[in-house]
């Protein structure tokens, strides 16, 4: 692993989080999957080696209780998702270099010798622990068999898991109250030996892994909590048949216990690698340099599970001495039409409806990695998708290939035979170092948003060129514009290929180019297109109105029939990436907010305050304060220099470009030898930065 700027010299593996097989894909699901497809594509436009891989995750109670009630295996049962997994994500343009899954023989064995190798190095115990038993099942009761109160916050909790709460990782026996989901009686506790990894041993290397981290900065910044808190050893196995087996050593009895499910999980990463090099041979790939070498490994995952990768597995592959990760993004969840996503009430928009309904999977692939930062939550309401659509790929990418392409067939025939101009030239090579700088920063907004914007200037330069107005009085001008235009529309699909694949290849196809946009890299912008190409199609359909309120009404009629109340939202669910249907996020209770103010203000005293609409120009921490950061903030009329309590809990380096809130005419106040002037606004313990909706311009007043 290095530190250098992508790309680098050695080979690289793109991961997400595995899909639980236990149920359908829907675009919670997707959000991550597209992400990580398009990094990894975007990595390969810049020269880097890359391979994206993955797998289903078989394992865990959650696929035993399901198979139980269906009466069915859980191996087949499982398969069965795998194998639907294995469909649907080629429809969605996700190509993955391998996709496995944690049940076949190559993450098995490697699981049970990376396992038995921290045993050999001292790194696993034996513990009595107190386990939920059922007396009336005769079972003892691992993770989602038991349900119980979380002792950290109260909330109702998983054995494994405080869903519904502070969403904290539990080890057995910590649940209070334990009660079984196999009978719905109460469980008691029993002594049992089980095996402990011994994560506290790694505190100090796990503070120097997660300071050189890269990714998003909720992947970096919630785990020091954690470790500042203490670390907990890890409960690595559990009491039931549905797993990978303990490994025991030569001559001894075959353990009773299987390995806990977050064991195995994150070894298909390197399995599902190592299956990749042996199908096209370790000269093409070399699993051994990614995992036991220099390699980069980037991780794309929700943050429901920023615990798992960011403490287990990185203290895991430390105690094994395998590489660790470079980057750890972690996606933020996705809400309906502004509500908790809620399998149970079928307010989801499910993978196999969305290509029912006849939609291009690049359409939702552009959606889901423009909408919002890559960390940021992201609501999805057909309206929305619809504006997206035909705002910005109809009316923007669309409009100026077609427009573009179509004269140039009409008048040229193709390409003018005549150089790119200086000023298109330079504009082309900006957007190429906007997509390298944002894919070196993980950002796939970025990545959408550098094509967007070339071809916004596309439309701009043809029409302030007006070129058939000049192919009479000025055909040599006509021919330079048209030919700029040419090679505007080019670079467009090079650099917005790792986002929409299919249309960039359609592109690429009309302009009489061969082979393939996706092996082209980023200086390929700037070669000259073919000579000669034919009569251009518009890649891009117009999402009419009537067409988003049939999908409206379908979506309101399928959350009635599940007998969705606006009332009772017990269930929402904010689901990531790397789980399936059960496998969810409650939303936060009330229980845990702040008490409203009884006092009322007036209206004239809000009309005193002067709230602003600003942008982050820069950020740094203040030296010998632990938590406050000094800002510089544009308001329009001026740039405001701000101290904000927010040094732990961002990524400083993140935040420049950001849009605000600030309450522009508070007192100065002066902290730590600094003085502000304003206050950023933000919400709860995590600072969640207030910021716009929409284009509200820098310096407008909030009302």
């Amino acid at each position: 692993m290095s530190t250098d700027e992508f790309p680098t010299d050695q080979p690289a593996v793109v991961t997400c989080g595995l899909p639980y097989a236990n149920g359908d894909l829907h675009i919670g699901h997707l959000r991550g999957y597209i992400g990580a497809d398009a990094f990894s594509r975007a990595l390969e436009t810049l020269g880097q080696e890359t391979a994206y891989v993955c797998g289903s995750d078989m394992h865990g109670t959650p696929v035993a209780v399901n198979a139980e009630q269906q009466g069915v295996d859980p191996e087949d049962f499982a398969l069965d998702w795998h194998e639907q997994y294995e469909e649907t994500f080629p429809q969605f343009n996700v190509e993955f270099d391998n996709y496995g899954h944690t049940h076949d023989e190559t993450n098995t064995e490697l699981t049970q010798e990376i396992v038995r190798t921290l045993d050999e190095e001292g790194y696993i115990y034996e513990k009595e622990i107190q386990v939920a038993y059922d007396p009336d099942a005769d079972q003892y009761l691992p993770d989602r068999y038991v349900e119980g109160t979380c002792p950290y916050c109260g909330e109702k909790a998983r054995g494994d898991e405080c869903d519904e709460g502070c969403q904290r990782h539990l080890e057995p026996g910590e649940v209070e109250d334990p009660t079984s989901t196999i009978t719905g009686n109460p469980a008691e506790y029993r002594e049992r030996t089980h095996k402990f990894f011994e994560v506290s041993e790694f505190a100090d290397f796990l503070t120097e892994f997660l300071d050189g981290l890269e990714g998003t900065s909720n992947a970096r910044n919630q785990p020091r909590q954690w470790i500042e808190d203490g670390l907990q050893d890890w409960c690595i196995t559990r009491d039931m048949d549905w797993g990978i087996d303990y490994p025991t050593a030569e001559g001894e009895d075959e353990s009773e216990l299987v390995l806990y499910v977050w064991v195995d999980a994150p070894i298909e990463y390197v399995a599902s690698t190592k299956q990749y090099s042996e199908r096209v041979g370790t000269d093409e790939f070399d699993w051994e340099q990614v995992w036991k070498g220099d390699g980069e490994i980037m991780h794309i995952i929700g943050r429901d599970i920023i615990q798992h990768h960011t403490i287990f597995w990185p203290a895991m592959l430390e105690g094994v001495g395998y590489n660790k990760p470079r980057g750890i993004a972690a996606t933020g969840f996705i809400t309906i039409n502004g509500k908790g996503l809620s399998t149970s009430r079928n307010r989801a928009i499910w993978a196999k409806e969305y290509l029912d309904e006849g939609f291009h999977p690049d359409l939702l692939r552009y959606y889901l990695t423009t909408t919002g930062g890559l960390q940021q939550d992201v609501d999805f309401s057909w309206d929305a998708f619809q504006e997206k659509v035909n705002g910005e790929l109809v009316g923007t990418v669309g409009n100026f290939w077609y427009r573009s392409l179509l004269f140039a067939y009409r008048n040229y025939e193709g390409t003018p035979e005549t150089d790119v101009s200086e000023e298109v030239r330079e504009r082309i090579e900006g957007a190429i170092g906007d997509a390298r700088e944002s894919v070196n920063d993980y950002d796939l907004r970025g990545i959408g948003g550098a094509a967007t914007e070339l071809a916004q200037f596309g439309n701009e330069y043809i029409q302030r060129n007006e070129p058939w107005k000049l192919t009479d009085d000025e055909p040599e001008k006509a021919a330079q514009v048209i030919r700029d235009c040419v090679q505007i529309a080019k670079a467009v699909g090079v650099l917005i290929e790792p986002i929409a694949p299919d249309k960039a290849q359609n592109l690429w196809e009309q302009l009489g180019e061969d082979g393939a946009v996706a092996d082209a890299h980023l200086e390929d912008a700037l070669e000259a297109p073919p000579r000669n190409f034919d009569e251009p199609g518009e890649l891009f359909a117009k999402i009419e109105d009537d067409r988003v309120e049939e999908l409206n009404e379908k979506l309101e009629e399928r959350v009635a029939a599940a007998g969705d109340d606006d009332g009772e939202d017990a269930d929402e669910e904010t689901e990531s990436d790397d789980t399936a249907a059960d496998e969810s996020d409650s939303m936060a209770d009330t229980d845990d907010l702040e008490a409203l103010a009884d006092e009322r203000i007036g209206f004239e005293d809000f009309q005193d305050l002067d709230i602003r609409v600003g942008r982050i120009e820069s950020a740094e921490g203040i030296e010998g304060a632990d938590d406050l950061a000094r800002l510089e903030v544009d308001i329009g009329f001026e740039t405001r220099q701000v101290v904000a309590g927010i040094k732990q809990l961002h990524d400083l380096e993140e935040l420049p470009g950001e849009k605000c809130i600030l309450l522009a005419n508070m007192e100065k106040a002066e902290l730590f030898g600094v003085e502000s002037n304003g206050m950023i606004l933000a919400a709860g313990e995590e600072a969640d930065l207030l910021t716009t909706h929409g284009d509200a311009e820098v310096g407008e007043k909030v009302r």
